[in-house]
């Protein structure tokens, strides 16, 4: 068995004369969460596309679970769970309704009896006492749990996940959380994609950050972290009009945004020493993290 989960070699994808994926070299190893992270229109959903076999690439090599893609793509997607950016249960049906039509759509599995099993997916997303209920009266975070187990409806060895805490409130997503830690600690591959950098740094092992179709950098988080940006940042509020003091400028890579002073630096005792002797300066002192390499990688202009 190949000890990656997905592996992609220059991949490419075209639509008409723009290339949305530029030739990405990619290894998703199996039984950790890998993270892809980038800007709206990076190239992210369009690579999610590819590993799922919905879309062909216009060159280079893609293999999934061990398997060519898009060639066996329907033996790879009977291996995998999804759950898409957005909700997609049928609203004629109950909770559990929704899961047993599902699980008839992979006849090759053995769940004998099969409702014990449904059961235990809705337990596992806190749904259980929601079974027999209609869609409409699920909450959006039940709706989101709920689409979730229906991802592991067919066991599957990858669960690819497209920004699933999107507009949840903080209880619903750290439940989520919980739950894909649990997954992967039973050896399931995790792959996913957010616009939240603190949940890319509490759930992945490994993640890339991809922009205009190219993978910009590749590691762990925190080795992220330490690689691409000075180890500490303190933010400062500014008044209109106002210059930052020489002294911060020689101690600190500074970035002005939007009213606030952002120097970055290794040694802060210089810059908060400057702070201390100006009162009327309001700052916060907080450690580098993956936010940080997001935007120092990809740039703070707005994206659509």
């Amino acid at each position: 068995m190949s000890e990656s989960a997905v592996e992609a070699r220059r991949l490419v994808k075209r639509f008409g004369e723009k290339t949305v994926v530029d030739g990405i070299d990619l290894r998703v190893p199996r039984g950790g969460c890998f993270g892809l992270l980038g800007p709206n229109g990076a190239g992210k959903t369009t690579t999610i596309r590819m590993i799922l076999g919905h879309s062909p690439p216009n060159a280079g090599e893609l293999t999934v679970l061990g398997e060519p893609m898009p060639v066996a793509g329907r033996r790879v997607r009977a291996r995998i769970g999804v759950v898409p950016q957005e909700d997609n249960l049928d609203p004629d049906f109950t909770v559990m309704e929704n899961l047993r039509v599902y699980a008839s759509y992979f006849p090759h599995l053995d769940r004998e009896p099969l409702e014990p099993f449904l059961m235990s997916l809705l337990d596992f997303v806190a749904l259980a006492d929601r079974a027999g209920e209609r869609i409409q009266s699920l909450s959006g975070g039940m709706r989101r749990r709920l689409v979730i187990a229906r991802a592991l409806v067919n066991d599957p060895e990858m669960l690819i996940l497209d920004e699933p805490t999107t507009g949840l409130d903080p209880q619903i997503r750290h439940l989520i959380w919980a739950r894909l830690r649990e997954l992967r600690n039973r050896g399931t591959t995790v792959l996913l994609t957010t616009h939240y950098m603190e949940e890319a740094e509490r759930l992945c092992d490994r993640l890339a950050i991809i922009d205009h179709g190219r993978i910009l950098a590749e590691d762990s988080p925190r080795r992220l972290v330490a690689a691409e940006v000075e180890s500490n940042v303190i933010e400062v509020r500014i008044g209109p009009g106002v210059s930052p003091p020489v002294e911060l400028v020689r101690h600190a890579r500074l970035e002005v945004v939007d009213g606030v002073w952002h120097c970055h630096t290794d040694d802060p005792r210089e810059v908060l020493e400057v702070l201390r002797n100006s009162p009327d300066l309001e700052y916060l002192h907080r450690p580098a993290n993956l936010e940080d390499v997001f935007l120092r990688l990809t740039g703070r202009e707005l994206r659509d």
